[in-house]
């Protein structure tokens, strides 16, 4: 499922949960920045700028809140802070973290599915998603080493 506002809004209402003015902001924010994989302190830096009475517990809030209602997914690349990114309903993307800078870059491509399917076969366990993390420098680090 590709996350528009007014389906979020839906999800939002299915789920009683109200339409306030900062989670529109933070919805707005995330929409804008979708390809992004955001920490709570990104998203707070972000809609600072356009509602400066937003605070960080209630962007920490919000975030948690879009997670339980499967509107965004909880990452964790072992930086000691979770970072998030819309739950589109497929797993076939794998995250690169460069440990010298920090940038977040997905792989499209789901490289398990035979994998996936074996364990299927012989365990008969449905897997339902996976996450794959790989660690290394990126190419721009890469470059300015040499």
């Amino acid at each position: 499922m590709s996350h528009s506002f007014e389906k979020i809004c839906q999800l939002l209402k299915e789920h009683n949960y109200k339409l306030t003015p900062q989670r529109i902001t933070i919805i707005e924010m995330f929409l804008e920045n979708r390809d992004q994989h955001l920490s709570a302190e990104d998203v707070y830096d972000l809609v600072k700028q356009e509602a400066p009475d937003i605070g960080l517990a209630t962007v920490y809030r919000t975030l948690e809140m879009l997670a339980q209602i499967g509107v965004l997914l909880k990452m964790d690349f072992g930086e000691g802070r979770l970072r998030y990114e819309f739950s589109e309903g497929v797993h076939h993307h794998h995250h690169l973290i460069c440990v010298q800078c920090g940038n977040v870059s997905e792989v499209e491509e789901d490289l398990l599915d035979l994998m996936e399917a074996k364990i299927e076969e012989e365990e008969g366990f449905t897997i339902i998603d996976h996450q794959v993390k790989f660690f290394g420098i990126c190419k721009k680090c890469q470059d300015n080493n040499i």
